[in-house]
């Protein structure tokens, strides 16, 4: 009887191979040979001293989060439902939709976000005053004067606020990984090596809080930008502070915390706003929000006045511009500080969720890749992506460029599972033994709440 043929495995490991080209690293390995080989060479490079990740619009989808693309149309297509859009605005939004749509024929257009930053750098323009120039040329539309245009921005910032208000699902009845937020998996599992190593550098692209309340909820503490608690001020200088264990309290030497890492929000998040020629964070209330993601553009239209008029201003648009100052040092600082740590020793940058679709974070990538000692993983979930051939060229700069992606087969047998941000964080990253302590004490904090009845409580309550 022929034995049956091994289970062939669902991911390829594309990178450079031992004959100096660039192929599967996994390919001849069945299901458990290639996934041992696999979390092998991530743990390695999980020790690496100077650990940056890099996380985009995909690792948020699971949350209900939308991809950049899909942000936009939702975006603008609320915006056009609105019943006070200024005319001038109009033809504004049909231009960039034309553009979008004829991408095949005329070449990608600039990206949503590169898009957004010319239309924030017009009105800082137009309220200029001194300034050697006072209008900017719309070459395809007539002049929005400047009511419209902050009119505009401001609309934009609140719709985009809205679809990104996110908030974790709940997690007190997971029993694994694989039942929890992917983000409470991944940083679990990120901060879980050893202490004496570099901190984790976390860089998002996303506008959503889903990383900071994960870390809420796993304890997790972490250095922001910002300084202060009810409104806090941008200082980038707490990048460069730590968090450390008393001498009194481990046995007379100062010890590191380990549950710690930095955070940069490169693109800016739903909870910064502008104070005046400051930059502020405060974490709003999102349950208004909830199921505003799920309605039409009309209904959207319809909650979204409301919302703006009791949404402080939201810094979110990534404006990194050369007009104003307040608004370039946040943006201009967090890019820099990617850029530097990218070029230090013993750099793994982890990419999840990133299409690299931005130009400018892209070229930073690419830039770092001159780097000798630096170890690229990109994670890609459609075996199709011009990423992975994007990748197969990195090699020329190279040869520490790998992406992980599904087979074919995979692919075709279930679109869109293997190899994303949730299948990454709960089945391949390795398992640690302190997120199952985590899940039992959530469980135990259930059990605790359920256990409480009201006569309980009215009981405690007259003590």
């Amino acid at each position: 009887m022929t034995p049956a043929a091994p289970v062939p495995i669902e991911y390829r490991l594309i990178g450079p191979t031992e004959g100096g080209g660039v192929g599967d690293l996994l390919v001849g390995l069945d299901q458990r040979q290639g996934r041992i080989r696999l979390q092998a060479l991530i743990s390695e490079w999980l020790r690496m001293e100077n650990l940056v990740v890099l996380t985009g619009s995909g690792t948020s989808v699971s949350a209900g989060g939308k991809t950049m693309a899909n942000l936009e149309k939702e975006v603008l297509a609320t915006i056009e439902a609105l019943p006070d859009l200024p005319p001038s605005i109009k033809p504004i939004i049909e231009s960039r939709k034309n553009a979008v749509a004829s991408a095949s024929v005329h070449g990608a257009p600039i990206g949503f976000e590169a898009w957004l930053s010319f239309i924030a750098n017009a009105l800082v323009v137009a309220e200029s005053v001194g300034a050697p120039f006072s209008a900017v040329t719309w070459p395809e539309t007539p002049a929005p004067n400047t009511a419209d245009l902050r009119w505009f921005v401001r609309r934009l910032r609140i719709a985009i606020f809205s679809e990104c208000a996110l908030s974790l699902p709940d997690t007190t009845s997971a029993t694994s990984a694989k039942g929890i937020a992917p983000q409470l998996a991944f940083l679990s599992k990120l901060i879980a090596r050893d202490s004496n190593l570099g901190r984790a550098h976390l860089f998002t692209l996303n506008y959503d809080t889903l990383f900071e309340q994960a870390m809420e909820l796993l304890g997790v503490q972490y250095f922001d930008g910002f300084t202060g608690r009810a409104a806090a001020r941008f200082d980038p200088s707490v990048y460069g502070l730590d968090i450390y264990y008393p001498g009194e309290v481990a046995e007379g030497r100062v010890r590191r915390f380990d549950k710690f890492l930095h955070f940069y929000k490169l693109h800016g998040s739903i909870h910064w706003f502008e104070h005046g020629d400051e930059m502020r964070a405060r974490h709003p209330d999102l349950t208004p929000f909830q199921s505003y993601a799920t309605k039409s553009p009309a209904d959207k239209a319809a909650a979204l006045v409301p919302l703006a008029d009791k949404t402080p201003s939201v810094g979110i648009l990534p404006t990194a511009n050369k007009f104003a100052q307040t608004l370039t040092m946040p943006y201009a600082h967090l890019f820099r500080s990617f850029q530097v740590r990218l070029g230090i020793p013993q750099t793994f940058l982890l990419v999840l969720g990133y299409g690299f679709g931005d130009d400018h974070v892209s070229r930073i990538i690419e830039n770092a890749l001159m780097n000798p000692s630096l170890v690229m993983l990109v994670i890609e979930p459609n075996p199709d992506s011009p990423v992975i051939e994007r990748i197969r060229r990195y090699k020329d700069l190279g040869k520490r460029a790998f992406v992980l992606c599904p087979t074919t087969d995979a692919f075709a047998a279930a679109p869109f599972t293997f190899a994303t941000f949730d299948d990454f964080a709960t089945s391949v990253m390795p398992d640690v033994q302190w997120l199952d302590d985590f899940l039992r004490l959530r469980r135990f904090e259930k059990q605790i709440a359920s256990s409480e009845t009201p006569n309980d409580l009215s009981a405690g309550a007259g003590v």
